[in-house]
């Protein structure tokens, strides 16, 4: 208490004619825009990489290098660590990314975002005509250009333009107060050195909770580096004050991953955990160095005998330096620091369910949000194959309880994921798409929505089946021997539409070139045996039972169903393949 006291005695003798409130708002109303700007970026760069971002993230598993690789690209094109983090909190949650994986492009993702703090660098140096040109000849390309990439370049500019409309407004809130004596002394209280230069670790430690709590409010440690950077143009804060402050911003900015996972399942805490320790970690790490490292780069570079506008690239630098070294401290003992988050946070004693809804579709970049809704709706096509093959082994045995109560689990399970598909998919689609993304919502929406019926259809199926066995009838042998051929005729067309979902539109027409053909083939063959079974009752056949002959029919008709929604998969690939 006696520090604030002291805080806001010095506070006191800033200049009167400008109130603390006054400064407030227009930080904030500079802070806002500055935030939109980011925003425009993202959408601009996500529009115009759309097709790349996608291949980005699933290269993510293949080593720790793509990942690494990944986290940082997909970081520096959606401007934001953040959005990147909570991506990876919903790919383990999915159980489409390890907890290794994840780590590879959390740490990734900590490089990739210092692009911006390059970009906020630079501002200082950009007057405001400059800045006024920019915007106007963006907006003017965003609002009239016929093509749809023109309209996305045109946004990526009006996002660079707002991001320095914002800083100078904050500029000039702070230019004011930016030359009192109250402000100086408010800022020597925060500041990583002493009145003689020297580091002092009590300073640092303030400095490095000023920014994790700064950035954990902002939730962008984009924002408050550029805040960072218009005190040290200013004057009003030294260098190593600022380079101490990124250390704190690199702890703040975690905040995101655990709002994200705060309902999640034990993997997606693991992966909020790992990146909050890695920056941490990083942080105790490094700090120690600074009246070291600081010292030697400013003999390499003459930092101190720079004016304030270099400064800010000097910052800049700090920033990346340290998301560097600290990648290249973490990146080989990625695998036995992902165990030591496992044994921080054990597995649940329950099962959990994988949950996309835990995930705010807002925060994801439209295209990599899409793409996670594609893993998931991968997931269901799996878990329908698994259903289809119980099945057949449902048919086949007679001790199947088991089975029975797997394929009903599964058919619920499979309901829970498309309902948050749609859900998730739902807000998605309400925000500004390339046409691209959002016609791959529109299909994945609707391949959702079939393979939840498909694993409908198998339990429609079982049902027929254990009506049959409470009223003790059973099939004749060449009745059930038809109905399995019928069975896997179905399977090897699933199979078929299933994998072309997997491999994507590239090689969706190569996969389902036979796609009407074999769809034509089953709805003969449910005809054949259909028209067997009703001349066998019309000849009174000793060995067919009336009841099950009609029951028969009833799983027919639910097989002709589970043909179509098969069917309705291949064509929304295929339909995907011409756009």
């Amino acid at each position: 208490m006696p520090l604030f006291a002291e805080v806001v005695s010095k506070f006191s003798i800033i200049e009167a004619n400008f109130t603390a409130m006054a400064i407030l708002s227009c930080v904030l109303g500079g802070l806002g825009i500055f935030l939109l700007g980011m925003q425009q970026i993202s959408e601009g760069l996500q529009g115009v990489a759309g097709p790349k971002m996608r291949k980005l993230v699933a290269a993510a598993t293949t080593n720790r290098f793509a990942g690494v690789a990944t986290g940082t690209i997909v970081t520096a094109i959606v401007q934001s660590s953040s959005v990147t983090t909570v991506m990876v909190v919903g790919m383990v949650t999915s159980g489409i990314m390890t907890l290794t994986q994840a780590i590879n492009v959390i740490i990734g993702a900590n490089i990739g975002t210092t692009a911006t703090a390059w970009l906020v660098a630079a501002f200082p140096k950009i007057g405001t005509t400059a800045i006024a040109f920019i915007i106007g000849v963006a907006a003017i390309i965003y609002l009239f250009a016929k093509r749809e990439g023109w309209k996305f370049i045109g946004l990526i500019f009006l996002g660079l333009g707002l991001i320095f409309f914002g800083l100078d407004f904050i500029k000039g809130a702070m230019d004011p107060i930016a030359s009192s004596d109250g402000l100086r002394e408010v800022m020597s209280m925060f500041s990583a050195v002493d009145s003689a230069g020297n580091f002092s670790a009590w300073g640092m430690f303030k400095c490095v909770c000023v920014g994790a709590v700064a950035t954990a409010i902002v939730q962008s440690s984009s924002a408050t580096t550029g805040i960072a950077i218009i005190l040290v143009a200013q004057g009003s804060i030294d260098f190593y004050s600022a380079a101490t402050l990124v250390l704190g911003m690199n702890i703040g900015t975690t905040i995101t991953a655990w709002l994200a996972a705060l309902n999640a399942p034990t993997e997606a805490r693991r992966a909020a955990l790992a990146h909050s320790l890695f920056n941490i970690i990083g942080t105790c790490i490094m700090a120690p160095l600074f009246p070291i490292a600081l010292p030697i780069a400013n003999k390499m570079f003459g930092i101190e005998a720079m004016d304030a506008t270099d400064l800010t690239f000097a910052v800049a630098g700090v920033h990346t330096a340290f998301n560097v070294v600290n990648t290249c401290f973490f990146l080989p003992i990625v695998k036995q620091f992902a165990t030591l988050i496992a044994r921080i946070i054990p597995d649940s004693k329950i099962h959990e369910l994988p949950r996309l809804t835990v995930l705010n579709p807002l925060k994801l970049a439209p295209v990599v949000a899409v793409e996670q809704a594609r893993k998931e709706v991968e997931q269901m096509s799996k878990r329908c194959e698994v259903i289809i093959d119980k099945l057949r082994t449902f048919l086949t045995h007679s001790n199947t309880e088991d089975i029975e109560k797997d394929i009903f689990h599964a058919e619920e399970e499979l309901d829970i994921l498309q309902h948050e598909v749609a859900q998730f998919l739902g807000v998605i689609m309400t925000t500004n798409l390339p046409s691209d993304v959002a016609n791959r919502a529109r299909m994945l929406l609707r391949v959702a929505d079939e393979f939840e019926t498909v694993s409908d259809d198998v339990v429609a199926i079982q049902k027929q089946f254990i009506r049959m066995r409470k009223a003790n009838m059973s099939l004749s042998e060449r009745c059930q021997n038809d109905l399995l051929g019928l069975h896997d005729m179905c399977r090897a067309f699933a199979g078929m539409a299933f994998d072309a979902f997997r491999q994507g539109k590239m090689h969706a027409v190569d996969l389902l070139n036979h796609l009407h053909t074999d769809a034509n083939g089953i709805t003969v063959r449910v005809k054949e045996i259909r028209q067997d079974q009703m001349n066998r009752m019309a000849e009174k056949d000793p060995t067919l039972n009336p009841i099950c002959a009609i029951v028969t029919l009833d799983i027919l008709n639910i097989y002709r169903r589970l043909k179509e929604d098969c069917l309705n998969i291949g064509e929304a690939m295929l339909e995907e393949s011409r756009m």
